[in-house]
């Protein structure tokens, strides 16, 4: 008989002091735009890349590193006199591959970097969703989906990619709690079309007015690639 496993979703870093992270596999989200952005350029090629928590932490790789791509984004935005941002275009495989990338970002890296402390940590998106779902199952741990959220508030597009998770887990031997089934529900109300479905939400309004439209479409292609992103000796670097 198999053992029962948990499957829990944290709606915000904020909550995250109330789990018990050491004992699962965190997956990160942060679905506009960082954690679809992260497994894009891994998939294309991203040697790895380095998530930290301040812009000026990025800054001080420059000096040190020059071969490394510097990326900020905050508030949606691209911070000035970086290479890019966190919109998936700048993660194509002409732009990425065989590069480093130091990145920092409003949401994701934070969500990041508070979970350092789970058995493991890698990053999920609507890009590489089934992948994600299939080694999971694989690993047989439990299971911590981190919603990056919005400056630790909730958000809808990250939620519904938990409840996708969820969708494709429950019918093995995990236990979902409340907030999994909560999300799940919210991913069944959307799942025929999440770009129409997520177009109500505040994240995707304040991209469509820095007229980046395409970036939201894109991050929610389903099942475009395989990478799966884990954190290694703080690094992002793709699961062999």
């Amino acid at each position: 008989m198999q053992k029962q496993l948990k499957l829990e979703t944290c709606l915000s870093p904020a909550l995250l002091p109330l789990f018990d992270i050491k004992n699962s596999i965190a997956v990160i989200i942060d679905i506009f735009r960082a954690s679809s952005s992260i497994c894009y350029g891994i998939a294309n090629g991203a040697e790895a890349i380095i998530p930290v928590a301040e812009v000026e932490e990025c800054a001080a790789y420059r000096e040190k590193y020059p071969q490394y791509l510097l990326a900020a984004e905050r508030n949606g935005e691209v911070v000035t006199g970086y290479d890019f941002g966190n919109s998936p275009f700048s993660y194509t495989a002409e732009h990425v591959c065989g590069k480093t990338i130091v990145l920092t970002t409003t949401n994701g890296t934070h969500a990041l970097h508070l979970s350092r402390n789970a058995k493991q940590v890698i990053l999920g998106s609507f890009l590489n969703l089934t992948a994600v779902c299939n080694w999971l199952r694989q690993q047989q741990e439990n299971v911590l989906l981190v919603c990056a959220g919005w400056k630790n508030n909730f958000n809808l597009e990250d939620t519904l990619f938990a409840g996708a998770v969820v969708e494709q887990l429950q019918s093995g031997n995990y236990k979902p709690d409340d907030a999994s089934i909560a999300a799940n529900d919210l991913y069944r109300a959307g799942q025929s079309d999440l770009n129409q479905y997520l177009k109500k939400t505040s994240h995707s309004e304040r991209l469509k007015k820095l007229g980046i439209e395409k970036d939201i479409e894109f991050c929610l292609n389903v099942d475009l690639i395989t990478a799966i992103p884990a954190l290694r000796d703080d690094k992002l670097v793709k699961i062999s």
